[in-house]
């Protein structure tokens, strides 16, 4: 059975290499060391000639050479890139048809499957490793922006990246991408259906355009959690709205925490990410909120994604020490000094070393705008703010960075 499958899949992976250049040697033009830079695997997914494999096996390259199973050396051109999702998409003609490999549905893959790799480790030509799935979603790997890996133990090297990863009929679950080099035996494909989306839009368009929301997010931490009445990990908090953008003008406003959209939970700001990117501009998304302890849904018109960041991510809480800040009224010398967008709020002047502000990644130059929902803009009403919290309890910041916002929970032991 799974000699029948290698036999039937190795066919349709190809091996890649960058194009030599004008140094190279006549007599050997096509040889290479193995697993020089660049060097990688990838798959045949049509007869038209089209190859999916890693942005980071390609490059900045127009074109790479493609060694077909039988041998073949070919020209590929390099259609379509994402670097977000660590894919591109190659084109080479041949004389005669190309054998090729068929997607699979990826959300129909459970954990504990057999599954197959074919790849050139180490220029091994279409090595053929067994293993199961480990693990579905994994999406905190940070080795691409939009992440949802598939997780296995069938054994990926140096030279897989790219080559595909099989189920037992022999469709294309996923595209390798990655080992984590100190944890042998554990790599990450990324899923045929996200994969999928991508080349229909590197075929039509030549890029891929994704949906927008406008928001700055960051997790929900056990602390944030108990301050805004929801569970530990339930949805994602929203942090900063960016003005003229969809969520604004949809009256999303910070504070508010995303649970789902179009009725999928969210429970990573990676997750959020993702499936915004997944809807195309235009789309009306459908964002449950929840506000003041209120469930909300709301009708959200996307726009094109521009680059920019939107994840905010702070350290987790700690220590219960004193607060440790000092504090003053914010002028417009130090708003410019400290690249501030805003006008007005309580500057942190000075973060004292082993405080819990300092435990907590506040420092010199950020701006707090609220304190426990309230807002704040001058050391009064901070002082004020401060004054009303009893003895034990936790304080919510809403702190302004340059031009990042974020929220912060702080757990004074004295005051």
């Amino acid at each position: 059975m799974i000699t029948e499958l290698a036999e039937k899949a190795r066919p349709s992976v190809v091996s890649i290499f960058p194009v030599q250049g004008p140094g190279r040697s006549k007599e050997f033009p096509g040889e290479r060391l193995p697993n020089a830079p660049g060097s990688g695997s990838g798959v045949i997914i049509d007869p038209e000639g089209h190859i999916v494999t890693n942005n980071h096996v390609v490059g900045d390259a127009n074109e790479v050479e493609v060694r077909l199973s039988d041998k073949t050396k070919l020209i590929a051109q390099v259609i379509g890139k994402d670097p977000d999702t660590d894919l591109a998409v190659l084109k080479v003609t041949g004389e005669r048809p190309l054998p090729y490999a068929r997607f699979g549905d990826s959300n129909s893959v459970k954990v504990g499957q057999w599954v197959l790799a074919v790849g050139n480790p180490f220029g091994l030509d279409r090595t053929v490793t067994l293993g199961v799935v480990s693990g579905v979603g994994r999406d905190n790997i940070n080795l691409s922006r939009y992440e949802n890996f598939i997780q296995t133990d069938a054994s990926i090297n140096p030279g897989n990246s790219g080559g595909p990863l099989f189920n037992l009929r022999g469709e294309i679950i996923g595209i390798n991408t990655a080992i984590i080099n100190f944890a042998q035996g554990i790599g990450f494909a990324i899923p045929a259906n996200m994969a999928k989306q991508v080349i229909q839009q590197l075929l039509i368009k030549g890029k891929v355009v994704r949906g927008w929301l406008g928001v700055g997010i960051q997790p929900v931490t056990a602390d944030l959690a108990k301050k805004f009445g929801v569970s530990e990990g339930e949805g994602v908090l929203v942090n900063e709205v960016f003005e003229n953008d969809p969520a604004a003008a949809a009256g999303i406003k910070p504070g508010d925490i995303i649970t789902k959209i179009d009725g999928t939970s969210i429970d990573t700001p990676n997750k959020l990410s993702r499936l915004i990117a997944a809807l195309p501009p235009g789309a009306i998304a459908k964002i449950e909120i929840v506000r003041d302890g209120k469930h909300l849904l709301l009708d959200v018109a996307l726009t094109e994604r521009r680059d920019h960041a939107i994840v905010a991510s702070l350290p987790q809480s700690r220590s219960e020490l004193k607060l440790g800040i000092d504090v003053q009224d914010l002028t417009a010398a130090l708003a410019e000094k400290f690249k501030l967008k805003d006008s007005k709020g309580v500057l942190i002047t000075k973060v004292d070393a082993g405080s819990l502000a300092q435990a907590e990644g506040l420092r010199e130059g950020d701006l707090i705008k609220e304190v426990n929902r309230a807002e704040v803009s001058s050391v009064n009403e901070f002082t004020a703010a401060v004054a009303k919290i009893k003895r034990g309890e936790t304080i919510l910041l809403r702190v302004l960075r340059e031009s990042r916002a974020f929220y912060v929970v702080l757990k004074p032991s004295d005051r």
